[in-house]
């Protein structure tokens, strides 16, 4: 691999770092740091070495960096910087070239971060900040930080700018990387302030929540209040901040917090093979993304996450996206987000996988998010109803970790969903979602679904040999009851689907709710 350019002083004066052997100046490679899908370089360092601040202390120094990444270039490429002692602020901004490629053929897409001089390591104990590709330039001080991006001092040593070729054209991907270092009083961090972890909440209740939102800390466009202000509208009990590969917005959501919202902390961790909710996490807690499946290395950072107090919850698994198809597997995860955002195709491949699963006996709980980056994306459509022992962090995440709950569009719509056998002989019995009805193989099983807020919609229960009822379309008013008749020989477990008017013949119209499983026998 080649990475060609040329780095120059703010100065004009040429830094000879390398040479690319065509009478250019390169930047050169440093060497290889890891080997397999998710490689990485290191390129010649930026050095501020002789960089020093003006007589009062003040001043800034740049330094900018060019090359060109080739297709087939690894996952991340890193720019060291040599910081030197005194600099109040680091200001990095960046830009490339997006050629016309042809139909069909991905272009370039180039993603930002940092790292401090605690290094690069798998871990990320020197992690502070990620944009993605959602911005052209950061900044880091004591006191401040651009969102996504963890402030505190600038102390000094190598640091490391990390790129992420995305996607790379077949013309490659000229770059250029601009460093800034400002000099002056290093300033205070003041100390970060979370969520609160607990909520007043109606006691044992079902509770309404959206766990994948995005906020301007990564690649939202809302504010962490606005958010809040359209969950509070949308009805909702809790939410989850769920950022792209960055906790740096854990500490800024404490005052959109209140008695009538919880809110959780966490991540989404977006790898090449997927992505993935750190659901719940301590505040503060990162997770590495910077690996792919074939290195064998995610079962340890589900560790991490599970160890961290959170839910391991494998996002859109067969969203269409560069990267965003999960390729992990599911022996790691405590729920999987099976419908995202508007119902899809996508949203439907992932209901009858996940249907399949619990055919064949893997069970896995369900959810529903919004995914919601900016207008209109709405908040809470759609969003997983828990039934919790309180509104609070650790009885909210034990309801998802349980399956029991359910998803729904919106907050009109409202369901419960029961099995049960008569009481005779003292050997009767009810479960509800998630649970299981242990009785014999030959016992008559009652299923019972109340339901509102559908107006139209049709029920259907599903079960391991697929949907055995269909109730005919709900009136005006969008309330119902259906029940049916079964035996868990004949049954292993029945789900709830609610289902709005076909648009398509022979395809089944899109989902206005649907429950986790009722398991049926011993």
């Amino acid at each position: 691999m080649r990475h060609i350019g040329e780095q120059t002083a703010d100065d004009g004066k040429d830094r000879k770092d390398s040479t690319d052997g065509k009478g250019g100046h390169g930047v050169g490679r440093r060497g290889l740091l890891t080997t397999g899908a998710a490689a990485a370089f290191t390129l010649g360092s930026v050095s501020f070495a002789r960089a020093t601040p003006d007589g009062d202390g003040s001043g800034e120094r740049t330094e900018t960096v060019r090359g060109v990444l080739p297709p087939g270039s690894p996952d991340y490429v890193y720019l060291p910087v040599e910081v030197p002692r005194g600099v109040r602020e680091l200001s990095v901004s960046y830009s490339y070239e997006r050629p016309a490629v042809p139909a069909g053929t991905t272009g370039n897409a180039l993603d930002i971060g940092i790292f401090d001089e605690r290094g690069t390591g798998l871990g990320g104990a020197g992690f502070r900040g990620w944009s993605g590709g959602a911005r052209t330039e950061f900044f880091i001080r004591a006191d401040d930080a651009t969102p996504g991006y963890v402030r505190g001092p600038v102390r000094a040593g190598t640091w490391h700018v990390v790129l992420g070729p995305y996607t790379v054209a077949p013309q490659g991907l000229p770059y250029e990387v601009k460093v800034t270092l400002r000099f002056g009083p290093p300033g205070r961090t003041p100390a970060a302030v979370y969520p609160p972890e607990r909520a007043a909440g109606r006691g044992r209740a079902w509770y309404r929540g959206d766990c994948h939102l995005h906020s301007w800390f990564s690649d939202g466009r809302r504010t962490p209040a606005e958010i809040a202000a359209l969950a509070r509208a949308a009805g909702l009990d809790f939410i989850h901040t769920s950022e792209h590969n960055t906790h740096a917005g854990h500490g800024h959501w404490a005052e959109h917090a209140g008695d009538d919202l919880l809110i959780l902390t966490g991540e989404e961790v977006t790898t090449r093979n997927g992505h993935v909710l750190a659901l719940g996490t301590d505040p503060g807690t990162f997770v590495d993304w910077r690996y792919r499946a074939r290195e064998n290395r995610f079962g340890r950072f589900a560790r991490e996450i599970r160890r961290a107090g959170g839910l391991v919850v494998p996002a859109h698994p067969h969203a269409g996206c560069v990267g965003c198809n999960w390729k992990f597997g599911f022996g790691e995860a405590d729920a999987v987000e099976v419908w995202n955002g508007s119902f899809t195709a996508d949203d439907e491949v992932s209901l009858q996988a996940w249907d399949g699963a619990l055919a064949r006996g893997r069970w896995i709980p369900a959810m529903g998010s919004s995914d919601a980056h900016r207008h209109p994306d709405p908040v809470g459509t759609p969003q997983t109803v828990v039934l919790a022992d309180e509104l609070s962090r650790t009885a909210i995440l034990a309801g998802l970790r349980e399956g029991h709950s359910y998803v729904a569009e919106s907050s009109a719509v409202s369901l419960s969903f029961s099995a049960s056998v008569p009481a005779a002989g003292g050997r009767g019995g009810s479960a509800g979602i998630g649970e299981r009805l242990r009785v014999d193989d030959g016992a008559a099983v009652t299923v019972r679904l109340e339901v509102t807020g559908v107006p139209g919609c049709s029920v259907r229960l599903v079960t391991d040999q697929g949907v055995l009822h269909t109730s005919a379309p709900l009136g005006d008013g969008g309330a119902g009851t259906v029940e049916w008749g079964t035996t868990p020989r004949y049954a292993s477990y029945v789900r709830a689907e609610v289902r709005h008017p076909a648009t398509v013949a022979g395809v089944p119209g899109r989902l206005a709710a649907f429950t986790n499983p009722v398991f049926l026998g011993r």
